[in-house]
């Protein structure tokens, strides 16, 4: 819940903003902030995100921000707002209009100790007005994209005992599918991957917001139930009633014991030895019921074996026949492919899929993470 504290700064924040005051902006920013926005790429450090800033005012010298609406979870502020300029000097490499232009912005803010650690801006576009053609909503969109796809982890992540590789294919130039990689203080490794209700900019917000809480969950020793029952709690305090997500989270060690959750989503692939089982079936989704709870499982894996995790659009894609994919398919592919490494794994999989949809607009994003685990090397001995 915001409190008159959250209030206060985010008013003095939006002040020296609307005042241009590029040293009283940067003075709410830690030393070592980073911020991500779809024009600036991500920066990190002060005299960085100040000069983000004096780019804007220069660009803009008369824009105004005006916030509607204020969200906060644990550590993070979501700013709803939007912002007004006049088109001076022309977007996206067109003539400038001279007209108003008038879009909305989302500004995500993780923040610790009273200073912004973090910060997140989407843009959305839908609303920009005075002759804005499309052309210039579509490279916003395509930056917000790249945004996004910085947001995730790197394709492949390797530890001493398994690899895991992810792939994100959205169906729009943003989306809600998300996965993760996340390292464990104690050496383990924490997965997640999830699909949030809906599509667009509105989606990809709130993706962006459990990914925040994950992070905060996983590194502070949280099961994964318990993780679960946050990403649950901080989507139940927004408040939204049509958005929720299906989501499993797990946790790996170097034993090849793997703990997970599972929030409604699809039951993974289990390879072992030439066979393929499911992992337990999905529980409660999260965000609809403030009381769910999400128990953990337990699956003891062997060197050599992997887990298969995909959203619904992966089986839902549909080719030109109105056929689906589905499981049949997949799990042809998986039996097929057992021996290759997660990477090459996706990457194959991937492939197949569009190539059955062919030329079929894709109506769902695709989201696969596969993980491989390889055990602990023994160290090397002399026999005599």
């Amino acid at each position: 819940m915001v409190n008159q504290q959250d209030l206060a700064f985010l008013a003095a924040f939006s002040d020296a903003a609307n005042a241009h005051d590029v040293e009283r902006i940067v003075d709410y920013y830690a030393p070592d902030a980073v911020a991500i926005s779809p024009v600036f790429g991500e920066v990190r450090g002060r005299a960085a995100i100040a000069q983000t800033w004096e780019q804007i005012f220069i660009t803009m010298p008369d824009a105004r921000i005006s916030v509607s609406d204020v969200l906060k979870d644990d550590q993070r502020i979501a700013l709803i707002a939007t912002m007004t300029a006049t088109d001076h000097v022309g977007w996206f490499g067109l003539q400038p209009t001279g007209g108003q232009i008038i879009y909305r912005v989302i500004i995500l803010l993780t923040c610790l100790d009273s200073k912004i650690v973090r910060e997140e801006r989407v843009y959305d576009l839908a609303n920009v007005r005075q002759g804005l053609e499309k052309a210039r909503i579509d490279a916003e969109l395509n930056l917000a994209a790249e945004v996004q796809r910085a947001l995730l982890p790197r394709n492949v992540y390797r530890l001493s005992y398994c690899e895991v590789a992810g792939a994100s294919t959205p169906s729009r130039q943003i989306g809600g599918d998300f996965y993760q990689f996340i390292d464990l203080p104690n050496g383990e490794i924490g997965i997640a991957l999830g699909d949030v209700s809906g599509k667009g900019p509105a989606a990809a917000i709130l993706a962006a917001m459990i990914q925040g809480v994950l992070a905060v969950g996983c590194r502070s020793g949280q099961d994964p139930s318990q993780t679960l029952a946050g990403v649950n709690a901080a989507i139940m305090a927004l408040q939204l009633e049509t958005r929720f997500v299906t989501m499993i989270y797990g946790i790996l060690n170097a034993s090849g014991k793997f703990v997970y959750a599972n929030a409604g989503h699809a039951q993974p692939f289990l390879v072992t030895e030439g066979r393929l089982s499911r992992l337990a079936a999905g529980d409660l989704i999260a965000g609809l019921f403030g009381d769910a709870t999400f128990p953990n499982h337990v699956v003891e894996l062997r060197p050599g074996n992997s887990i298969v995790m995909f959203t619904d659009g992966v089986t839902d894609a549909t080719n030109s026949a109105g056929e689906n994919f589905g499981e049949d398919r997949l799990s042809e592919h998986l039996k097929s492919s057992q021996d290759l490494q997660p990477s090459e794994l996706l990457r194959r999989l991937l492939a197949r899929v569009h190539q059955f949809v062919g030329d079929t607009e894709l109506a769902d994003d695709l989201t696969l993470l596969a993980l491989k685990f390889s055990g602990v090397p023994r160290k090397a001995h002399l026999t005599h």
